[in-house]
């Protein structure tokens, strides 16, 4: 599936569809270049799942957890990770597992050894300053 996003509403939209096809405990991989709309697409998608908590991106704290709406968002951003046992150590990959919500993971690429078998990637292209493409691998 592949969505053309040419604004920050454009990718609130396409969230709010994307919304539609979860159940609890998808892993959702964001990919995609620093300024591409990761965090962008997680607002929107928060806020698709009924989520009026202002969304962050995670990047100091590794994880935010918004836990008002429909599901549960266990937002991970792995930028500033070193090493994937810093992941286990504090437990991050214990979310993986929760049925109750749904874990969005920027920067996958720093924990891949410890991700599920089964996730849901987006890949998310800059086209220009407000154009995205957005392509989701399930």
């Amino acid at each position: 599936m592949e969505f053309l996003s040419n604004g920050v509403s454009d990718t609130y939209k396409f969230a709010d569809e994307f919304s539609a096809s979860l159940h609890g405990g998808e892993v959702i991989i964001l990919n995609g270049d620093l300024g591409a709309g990761k965090t962008t697409f997680t607002k929107g998608l928060c806020k698709a799942l009924g989520i009026n908590e202002n969304v962050t991106s995670p990047t100091f704290t590794l994880m935010n957890i918004y836990d008002s709406g429909r599901l549960n968002v266990y937002h991970f951003d792995m930028y500033r990770l070193d090493d994937e046992s810093e992941a286990t150590e504090i437990g991050l990959t214990e979310y993986f597992e929760k049925p109750d919500g749904i874990c969005v993971v920027e920067w996958a690429e720093n924990i891949k050894n410890l991700l599920p078998k089964k996730l849901v990637v987006i890949n998310i292209e800059k086209i220009d300053d407000n154009k995205r493409l957005f392509k989701v691998e399930r």
